[in-house]
């Protein structure tokens, strides 16, 4: 029986590892893309493919196709934040390596608590932010190349990109918390709305779609179809085989991910001191997000709740690294 008990959670680590595996590799892809097309023209396909799978997913239910008001109120709104985070975070990942922009994103998870009072754990104790410390530390060496002297405007976008995503993430929890809200139509609503925001701005450039290559189509595709929609769909399943403090354990391997991708796929080098930022970021992030947990569940609660669903996410803990929201 503990055999037959075991294979499903197997299945479920193998799972959830599959999706940070996926969400790490995002940047890249995005990377790779935003080098041939205008990064507007990137998001309005990547928004417009994933709203052309989920809606026939919403559809194809015989029952719960409807849409409540708090799925289109907070699905408005939610569209709304996730847009400007990918704005920032493709824009940033243009104009720096997709490892750094992997590990830099992963400041979601420190952050993110500072900006939700929604659980009403208390003040932080003080390892939480002494784990922040070391993670501030590992961006400015992230930021600093070769050696301290100017920064990157991709890493400050990156920076950026993951102060906004963390306000996203905290709003997610305000705005579902003890409402009728479904996630994959939740989804839904948040990718037409995207696709309704980026649709004139990237106007001017889809000429540029058609005179794209099949690898660049293939980037578009799996932006869309693996790093959102199947990544969503998958995490759910996972989660709901899983605990929460394995599932989140889990996805926070994702800049570990986003570095091997980078290195490996992408041919990206890391100088000493990129080496010892990214280091300093797995660890502080990890550290930070084991904190926050024991702090928020107590004694006796942990496992309770299901880490934050990406880029999306959208349970009601937004603490792990992407708490994203599709797309």
């Amino acid at each position: 029986m503990s055999v037959n008990l075991a294979l499903p959670a197997r299945r479920a680590d193998a799972v959830l590892l599959l999706v940070a595996l996926v969400w790490g590799s995002s940047y890249l892809a995005a990377k790779t893309a935003v080098d041939v097309l205008p990064v507007m023209v990137v998001l309005c396909a990547r928004y417009v493919l994933s709203a052309a799978v989920c809606l026939p997913l919403v559809t194809a239910r015989r029952r719960d196709r409807r849409f409540t008001r708090d799925e289109w109120t907070a699905g408005g709104i939610l569209g709304l934040t996730q847009a400007a985070v990918l704005v920032l975070e493709t824009y940033g990942v243009a104009h720096t390596s997709a490892a750094n922009a992997g590990l830099i994103i992963s400041l979601t998870i420190v952050l993110t608590p500072f900006l939700d009072r929604a659980s009403g754990a208390g003040r932080l104790p003080p390892r939480f932010f002494a784990a922040t410390g070391v993670c501030l530390l590992a961006v400015a060496l992230l930021m600093s190349g070769s050696g301290f002297h100017g920064l990157r405007g991709g890493d400050l976008l990156m920076l950026a990109a993951a102060v906004v995503r963390a306000a996203h993430v905290a709003l997610v929890g305000r705005l579902t918390a003890g409402r009728a809200v479904r996630p994959l139509h939740l989804t839904t609503v948040q990718t037409v709305v995207g696709s309704a925001v980026f649709a004139v701005p990237a106007a001017s450039g889809l000429p540029a779609l058609g005179s794209a290559d099949a690898a660049v189509w293939g980037q578009l595709v799996y932006l869309a179809l693996f790093c959102s929609v199947f990544a969503f769909l998958a995490q759910t399943w996972a989660v709901q085989r899983s605990s929460a403090s394995r599932a989140s354990l889990l996805l926070g391997t994702e800049p570990v991910w986003a570095v091997a991708v980078g290195i490996g796929l992408g041919g990206e080098r890391f100088t000493v001191f990129a080496a010892v930022g990214a280091a300093l970021m797995v660890a502080g992030t990890y550290w930070g997000q084991a904190v926050e947990r024991a702090h928020r569940t107590g004694p006796g609660e942990r496992g309770a709740g299901v880490p934050g669903e990406r880029e999306g996410r959208t349970a009601s803990v937004p603490s792990g690294p992407d708490a994203r929201s599709v797309p």
